[in-house]
């Protein structure tokens, strides 16, 4: 730059035109100069660096300077600083202040500002209540419908009559429990009596909505019906690696699986019948409400298909066209037909102390045919029939104690000897698996167990001998009826929700 500024001053006109005006600098007053030199001096420089050097020296100086002009502006170690006291806060005055403190919870703090009171507050003698409380309560196994409402907080007069008012509409015992009941309890005139019940709201069934409102001093109650669409629910897929896991993956419950793999179970062995290829089929009933919510029964339709054969199962009973809605039923194929094998189960768990035949009679003392078995198992254990039957006897039968007696059809009977308690009535209708009794040491006996004993075309056998194949066939009206609820459900189409 200085050789281009002379350049352009010793140059022509031309360089002339392209240069700039050199600004002369005016000379510093000695104040300026001073101002200048003093901020170009490192007053406070590291005094671990440089050690002996002219500008350490210069700052140890001037820390020196900084220490000796505080310990002389100091009043001195033994000489306290009087401060100004505030006067002390009274009254109105200190509740001000305490609202805008801040103390522990233990010394009394408050929290927020809050006024002094006035000449205008006047203390209350209690706290003031909700006009209205809004709660549920949740009806329990076996519990009373007004016991819930009393538990809620509703008076035992309005209990009684809000259960009276839904007992017009639905049978309490029917309600389901696990029910939600809504309640809103209105005002009442003293803290001694209960709250008054304002509404009340509820699911009495799945089609059903009742609603409770009070209308002056007594409730009124309104019905608010819920359309239901009841198609049932189809489900297909095929086998794969696992007929359980393929048949949970395409969403149908785990109660339907189980119910489905024992259905199919009668006709073809999963393990070794049926392949990944082949193709399941179920068919649930399912209850579909206008608000939205999904009900779902039980398994009314079972199939598989394995290219070339093909099985098809539907829940049925003979007796009642309409009764494949209940839980009763067998299996029949879609012929009409429903066969059943196999041998009598094990009637209570626990160990064979007897077998059937000659033994050494434990009471009696010498050897006597044994015509039944014994099977001993803790005191009150459930007895379960072996077989599907009549109760053709229950009560009490000389040695045998308390004593049940089936008949299966066929001329093939069986007996529960020394029972503590019978579950079971004459002439009552029993399904295989069901309670009829419960262990025990009644009539001749030495310890709890239970006498089994069954008898073919009255004359005693080896309970564990016997086995039954019974073939069924519907006609007539029934297998019309029948061939009519096959159509209606093969019909149905597959994932309908």
């Amino acid at each position: 730059m200085r050789n281009d500024q002379g350049l352009e001053l010793a140059g022509g006109t031309a360089s002339r035109s392209f240069g700039r005006a050199l600004v002369l600098q005016s000379d510093l007053s000695s104040l300026d100069k001073l101002r200048a030199h003093a901020a170009r001096i490192d007053w406070v420089p590291d005094l671990g660096s440089q050690i002996g050097s002219l500008d350490w020296w210069r700052g140890a100086a001037t820390c020196s300077a900084l220490c000796t002009a505080a310990f002389m502006c100091s009043p001195g170690f033994l000489r306290p600083i009087v401060g100004a006291v505030p006067a002390p806060l009274s009254g109105s005055e200190w509740d001000e202040r305490r609202a805008q403190g801040i103390a522990p919870l233990a010394w009394g703090s408050a929290t927020g500002r809050r006024m002094a009171a006035n000449d205008l507050v006047r203390p209350l003698a209690e706290a003031p209540e909700r006009p209205e409380i809004e709660l549920s309560a949740t009806l329990g196994q076996g519990d009373g419908f007004d016991r819930v409402l009393e538990r809620a907080g509703v008076g035992r007069r309005d209990a009684a009559a809000a259960a009276g008012l839904v007992a017009q509409a639905v049978a309490l015992d029917t309600i389901v429990p696990g029910t939600r009941i809504s309640l809103t309890l209105g005002r009442r005139p003293a803290r001694s009596v209960a709250r008054p019940l304002e509404k009340l709201a509820l699911r009495a069934r799945f089609d059903l909505a009742l609603t409770l409102d009070r209308a002056g001093s007594a409730l009124a109650m309104t019905r608010q019906p819920i359309a239901i669409d009841s198609t049932p629910l189809r489900i297909q897929g095929l086998v794969g690696s696992s007929l359980y896991r393929s048949a949970r993956a395409a969403g149908a419950p785990t109660k339907i699986v189980e119910s489905y793999i024992k259905a199919i179970a009668t006709r073809v062995s999963i393990g070794r019948d049926v392949t990944a290829a082949d193709s399941f089929d179920l068919i649930v009933e399912q209850d579909r409400a206008a608000t939205g919510e999904v009900r779902l029964g039980k398994l009314i339709f079972a199939g598989i298909d394995q290219g070339a054969k093909k099985v098809q199962l539907l829940r049925w009973n003979a007796g009642d066209r309409d009764s494949d809605r209940g839980d009763g039923g067998s299996w029949f194929d879609a012929n009409g037909q429903t066969q059943r094998r196999g041998t009598m189960g094990m009637p209570v768990a626990g160990r064979i102390s007897s077998s059937y035949g000659m033994r050494m009679h434990p009471l009696l003392g010498f050897l006597r045919m044994h015509k039944g078995m014994d099977i001993a198992a803790p005191y009150g254990s459930p007895i379960y029939a072996a077989v599907d039957g009549v109760v053709a006897f229950a009560g009490r039968s000389g040695g045998y104690g308390n004593f049940v007696k089936l008949a299966h059809g066929g001329g093939l009977a069986s007996g529960y000897g020394h029972m503590s308690r019978i579950a079971v009535y004459a002439g009552e209708r029993v399904r295989q698996g069901e309670v009829i009794g419960y262990v025990g040491s009644t009539g001749n006996s030495t310890g709890p167990h239970l006498h089994w004993e069954v008898w073919k075309n009255g004359a005693t056998i080896n309970p564990r001998s016997i086995s039954f194949s019974s073939i069924a066939t519907l006609s007539g009206a029934n297998l019309r009826a029948f061939k009519e609820r096959v159509a209606n459900l093969l019909s149905v189409r597959p994932g309908l929700h």
